[in-house]
């Protein structure tokens, strides 16, 4: 059996995980052999970061730090799962036209530098015939190049549209890990077009499978729009679906694996009044504002994510910020004749 602990950011937009009432998770290392048989079972424990950013269509500078996000100051995990959203502006060139691979390509980059210590790494490419889905399957040896076991490794990336998930693991796991595969469902524009929906990655470590559902589901601050994104969220479980493998004793669909995290941002809202949600944020009284938090609601009331736990939330409220500032748009009369857009996890 395969234990692991995820590992959460302070600037996560929502996560979700099943099969775990906490999003912390942790399994003492062990072994035991079964009374019946003489089969001897290992216990592991694997950390493992999950980390979700809407970057708004901004290509990351040169100079971008990601130390924090990916905490690399203290222990390292060993596999970080990435997702983004908006990593390409959501016009109509992007949603219709072929896929801007250049700022994913940019951002794995980025990644392997900050896991390696700026070491020169291999960027996992996508060919460049478009295809609804692409797996990158792990290569024999592919870890030769690099001088340690504690070096990280892209084993498997997918963009569609302007989401966009990304998995590193340390090179002692690359033989434990198979049966990678991905499945794409869009959900936006007439109910198909992929400017929201989402990109799902399952592999299994030693024995336990795993699936990571990365989102961007409908925007908008009415009821209707919160309704829409419980439909996502409904149509995403209906229609992802993975092989079933060589053996036909692989899970097929989301809930049906060992470990299940769903990251993204989901765009459920606040819903209380501009003025009273900015006063309760200056306050730091994350308990009352989340007890209007539409996503908390929803999952009391069993209208979306039956069974689903979510995180402990001990951040501000991560929607939406003025580039380069620690200001919602919004909140002050420097910045009144923008959209106002109250925030929210």
């Amino acid at each position: 059996m395969q234990g692991f602990k995820l590992s959460d950011s302070k600037i996560l937009r929502k996560i979700l995980s099943r099969n775990s009432s906490e999003t912390k998770r942790e399994i003492s290392s062990s072994n035991q052999t079964s009374k019946n048989s003489s089969r001897q079972f290992y216990h592991q424990t694997k950390e493992i970061f999950v980390g979700s950013w809407n970057i708004g269509g901004i290509a990351p500078p040169q100079n971008l730090n990601i130390e924090d996000w990916l905490d690399t100051h203290n222990d390292y995990a060993d596999i970080y799962v990435l997702g983004f959203q908006e990593i390409v502006p959501l016009n109509a060139a992007n949603v219709l036209g072929p896929q801007n691979k250049k700022k994913s390509m940019k951002w794995n980059s980025l990644i392997g530098a900050t896991l390696n210590n700026k070491k020169p790494i291999k960027i996992v490419e996508e060919e460049k015939k478009a295809e609804p889905q692409k797996v990158y399957p792990l290569k024999e040896q592919v870890c030769e190049e690099f001088e340690n076991v504690d070096d990280f490794q892209c084993i498997i990336s997918k963009q569609m549209v302007g989401m966009f998930i990304t998995i590193w693991a340390r090179c002692d796991l690359y033989q434990h890990i198979q049966h990678l595969n991905v499945s794409s469902v869009g959900c936006g524009i007439m109910g198909c077009l992929a400017n929201k929906g989402s990109i799902s990655i399952r592999f299994v470590l030693h024995e336990t499978s795993f699936c990571f559902i990365c989102s961007h589901l409908a925007s908008g601050g009415k009821e209707v729009d919160k309704r829409q994104r419980n439909v996502n969220a409904a149509d995403i479980l209906s229609h992802t679906s993975f092989p079933a493998g060589p053996l036909h004793d692989m899970p097929q669909n989301i809930i049906d694996h060992d470990r299940v995290v769903w990251l993204g941002d989901l765009n459920y809202r606040i819903d209380m009044p501009h003025f009273a949600t900015h006063s309760l944020i200056k306050r730091r009284e994350w308990e009352t504002l989340l007890k209007h938090d539409q996503l908390k609601m929803e999952l009391k009331e069993g209208h979306v994510f039956q069974g689903w736990h979510e995180g402990a939330i001990e951040f501000p409220p991560t929607y939406k910020y003025l580039p380069n500032s620690d200001d919602y748009i919004g909140c002050d009369e420097n910045h009144m004749s923008k959209k106002r857009r109250s925030p929210a996890w």
